[in-house]
């Protein structure tokens, strides 16, 4: 980050930061994925999905706190889908609990592609509005 401004680190330090954060939420979400195509125990299922929708509060909360702070013009439609996909966790993790795990698995799917598209269309047009300082 040499001959950089501090507010071009601080973008830079978020986009890395918010792709860090990309993974690993990329990464439970395949961790689900593979749970429930080999059959696992609701307890691990259920495991996962609190992990996994802990770590999307979080990162979502973050990710929120920086749209905020850079004025973004796409918030109220970047935020829904973040409540969207909330949603559709947490609705796995009552249908879990309730013994219904054999209709998670093309869920978990489908929920795995919103949330790579997500990335790759309203988390990029983020980070681009971040990195160039809009």
């Amino acid at each position: 980050m040499q001959n950089m401004s501090p507010i071009e680190e601080f973008n830079a330090k978020a986009n890395e930061d918010t792709d860090r954060e990309h993974e690993m939420q990329l990464e439970l979400l395949q961790k689900l994925c593979l749970a429930l195509d080999s059959g696992a125990m609701a307890t691990t299922v259920h495991q996962i999905l609190s992990d996994l929708i802990d770590y999307s509060e979080a990162h979502f909360m973050s990710e929120e706190l920086l749209m905020r702070m850079k004025s973004y013009d796409d918030y109220e439609e970047h935020q829904g889908n973040h409540s969207h996909i909330l949603e559709v966790l947490r609705d796995m993790a009552a249908r879990n609990i309730a013994g219904k795990g054999s209709l998670l698995k093309q869920k978990a799917h489908d929920v795995t592609g919103f949330i790579t598209q997500h990335i790759a269309t309203r988390d990029k047009r983020l980070a681009d509005h971040v990195r160039l300082g809009l």
